[in-house]
């Protein structure tokens, strides 16, 4: 027999002599039973797969053994399913599996089974004791007709009677294929004859309780017995899924869906009514049911507008992040004049440990809003955040609507962090993606690729978070609102210590300690390089736990306690300039500003400029610069020496713009054999004709300087503006020099 096609049953099996009704839903499975009746005189190959999972067998995974069946009828239901009855009529070995793949229908080739010799003796034997065994087992059990006894004595037929009680027995469908992929007739005969003894044992047992049982009930017993016969019955019958479909069909009208999305939700519950339960299709159509109304459609926290008790929320969780606060208090009064106004989408750019994540959440807290965090750091595939299809194994939707759905809130914070992290890549570009999300004239409509309906998301507030403003993609960067986080000042730290992070710890380990904000400055000046105060927290967590267990006479920490449970303190070490050739320069970094020497000195040679330090590009052009300025403005014959710079901390990596006016410093002082004072700083880029630029990180640079006990420094005058952020104490340690010309330092230093 060859071409014949294949219907495979998952969790089913068909027997010869045995009729089953099918009602099909699927397009392959009405193709199939199409060409059976077309081409292959009403007969297609049914087989059982021993994994019901796997949605895409290979050749090598079907059973080698299946049953011819006979399509008896077949009938178009008003549902549009195909409802049809087959008729197992012979076992048969499967030679080969091929794909017709013009209509894609898989087929094979296939031989009739021969039944293996035997004795004739031990085959009437034990035909007649399965025989017995069938009679004693529907005597026990009333539920099961006689009627089957009469189709067993007109035949004589070892095969066909195996197959005849194998239908009828209560057997797993593990069980039923091991009966049909059994050739020899005598085997099976042997199996069955256990089996019903089994069953036999459990029906005498089950009739023993049911008599103790009556006998011992009383009234309220028999009403509970009762009920829950009833139970298994309902469950028996169906009547469960039918409560559900009518539960969730309830659910869809009362969310007031638009047309469109009730009409495609109305008919996938049509789906699951219509799917066995026994079938993988049902719950994946029933857990994408259970998605889309657990999602929050039309529900929405009530929004607190009050800019007071924002106010408060804020400042009582975070000290400073001024510009941060005064936009989400903007928001909230000018969103309780126009109701409609939509939320920011705002990215907080900063260095780690400055508060990002906190005040997002505290942020949350102050609107009354849920809050969720989805890190996307690393990310580089997109259907991470707009799901994936359910024609995929293990389907499920992306981490937006997962938010979502967790926050049971249609207008929650979100927040997306790391957002400067996200990598491009063959598997996608999850920048791209959010573009969708952020954008106000998208996300109105987002769809979800598993939830396949638009879903609103324009009442979200979107924070993002990001280290590096460099590292995001343009496009993205266009969408969104950036708030600069720079990196807390000393006193900064030392006020957060104070009115925050002191106060927590000491809750915490309920403790009683007084620390002064002598032992706080001192730990910030001593034990901290960080921009934001991580590391001071766990500091000032290990001090006070180690002065709890281990000195508990004192009453207050002191600075002896803190040096010794705090070991060597981290100040970097800055020689004194005793020589030509070296000066001060200010510099910015992550962690806050920085004091560091720049050190020329030159030999006889042709102009070649040689920089170490761990200097970047930018500054080996400012050496440059600066070469090419004093050769063209000063009596210096800089191109008849070699000239070596360097910038001592070799670990730490510099560049920058803003070394080029102390570089030109260094370079004349070299050349001129001027010792330039170590009370000295200079900051400031410099052009070849003599201008100095405005540079960055001032603030942080004129702490920095106050704390090294610089007492003058040299500043563009175009930073002029940036003096209003420094701390007031600062200008009474400095003496700020507002240039606007490198002529004005040559003036005072080298004349």
């Amino acid at each position: 027999m060859n071409h014949i096609p294949v219907f495979i049953l998952n969790e089913l099996v068909i027997l010869p002599s045995q009729e089953i009704k099918i009602d099909l839903s699927n397009d392959m499975s009405k193709k199939i039973i199409k060409s059976a009746s077309k081409n292959n005189d009403n007969r297609v190959l049914v087989i059982a797969p021993k994994n019901p999972l796997e949605s895409d067998p290979s050749f090598e995974d079907l059973p080698s053994i299946g049953v011819i069946a006979k399509i008896k009828s077949k009938i178009e239901l008003s549902s549009g399913n195909l409802r049809i009855i087959l008729k197992g009529i012979q076992r048969v070995k499967i030679e080969k599996y091929f794909q017709n793949y013009s209509t894609g229908i898989l087929k094979c080739s296939c031989v009739e089974v021969e039944l293996p010799k035997f004795d004739a003796v031990r085959k009437t034997a034990v035909q007649r004791k399965l025989i017995s065994s069938l009679k004693e087992y529907i005597d026990t059990n009333k539920s099961i007709s006689n009627s089957i006894l009469n189709g067993i004595d007109e035949t004589s037929d070892l095969d066909t009677i195996t197959d005849m009680i194998t239908t009828f027995m209560p057997n797993t469908f593990a069980k039923k294929l091991e009966y049909m992929e059994c050739i020899n007739p005598l085997t099976r005969a042997t199996m069955l004859i256990e089996d019903l003894q089994g069953e036999i044992s459990f029906a005498m047992l089950d009739k023993e309780l049911e008599e103790k049982l009556q006998e011992n009930l009383e009234n309220g017993q028999r009403e509970y017995l009762l009920k829950e016969k009833l139970k298994e019955i309902n469950k028996a019958l169906g009547n469960t899924k039918e409560e559900e479909i009518e539960s969730l069909e309830n659910d869809i009208n009362s969310l007031n869906f638009d047309d469109k999305t009730k009409e495609k939700l109305l008919n996938e519950v049509k789906k699951y009514a219509n799917s066995s339960e026994y079938s993988p299709e049902s719950s994946v159509i029933k857990n994408y049911l259970d998605t889309v109304l657990s999602l929050p459609w039309r529900k929405f926290s009530k929004e607190n507008l009050d800019t007071k008790k924002i106010e408060e929320v804020l400042n009582s969780t975070h000290y400073g992040l001024k510009e941060v606060k005064d936009r989400i208090i903007e928001y909230a009064h000018l969103k309780s004049i126009n109701p409609s106004l939509k939320a920011p989408v705002i990215c907080l750019l900063g260095p780690p440990g400055v508060g990002k994540t906190s005040i997002a959440m505290s942020i949350a807290k102050a609107l009354n809003r849920e809050f969720f965090k989805i890190s996307v750091g690393g990310l580089n595939d997109s259907t991470e955040l707009i799901g994936s299809r359910r024609t995929y194994l293990g389907a499920a939707p992306g981490k937006i609507i997962q938010a979502i759905i967790k926050c049971k809130a249609n207008n929650p914070v979100l927040l997306i962090d790391e957002v400067d992290k996200m990598v491009k890549d063959y598997k996608g570009d999850p920048a791209s993606t959010m573009l969708e999300i952020l954008d106000e004239t998208q996300n109105k409509f987002f769809v979800d690729n598993y939830i396949e309906e638009a879903f609103d998301l324009s009442h979200v507030m979107f924070i993002l978070t990001a280290n590096d403003i460099n590292t995001i993609p343009a496009t993205l960067l266009d969408r969104l609102e950036v708030i600069t986080l720079g990196s807390y000042t000393v006193y900064e730290k030392i006020d957060i210590a104070r009115n925050y992070i002191l106060k927590n710890i000491l809750d915490e380990y309920k403790s009683d300690l007084k620390v002064n904000k002598d032992v706080i400055e001192y730990i910030v000046h001593n034990y901290t390089k960080e921009a934001g105060v991580r590391e001071l927290k766990r500091v000032l967590e290990k001090l006070v736990r180690k002065v709890c267990v281990y000195e508990k006479d004192y009453k207050s920490i002191t600075t002896n306690l803190a040096a010794k449970y705090l070991g060597k303190p981290l100040d970097e070490y800055l020689p004194k300039i005793r020589d030509y050739g070296i000066t001060n320069t200010l510099a910015y970094t992550t962690v806050g500003g920085l004091i560091s020497h720049v050190e020329v000195s030159k030999h006889k040679g042709t102009g070649k400029i040689t920089i170490t330090g761990s200097a970047g590009d930018i500054l080996q052009e400012s050496a440059k610069v600066a070469q090419g300025y004093i050769g063209s403005t000063y009596d210096v014959n800089v191109n008849d020496y070699d000239i070596n710079i360097h910038f001592i901390s070799n670990a730490q990596k510099k560049d920058g713009p803003s070394a080029g006016v102390s570089i030109t410093v260094a370079m004349l002082s070299c050349f001129l054999n001027r010792v330039i004072d170590g009370n000295i700083g200079f900051t400031g880029e410099i052009t070849l004709k003599g201008d100095i630029l405005p540079i960055g990180g001032l603030k942080e640079k004129l702490i920095e300087a106050s704390l090294k006990g610089i007492k003058t420094v040299y500043i563009p005058r175009a930073n002029e503006l940036d003096l209003a952020d420094v701390p007031m104490n600062v200008f009474n340690d400095i003496d700020i020099k507002l240039v606007s010309s490198f002529s004005e330092i040559y003036d005072v230093l080298f004349r």
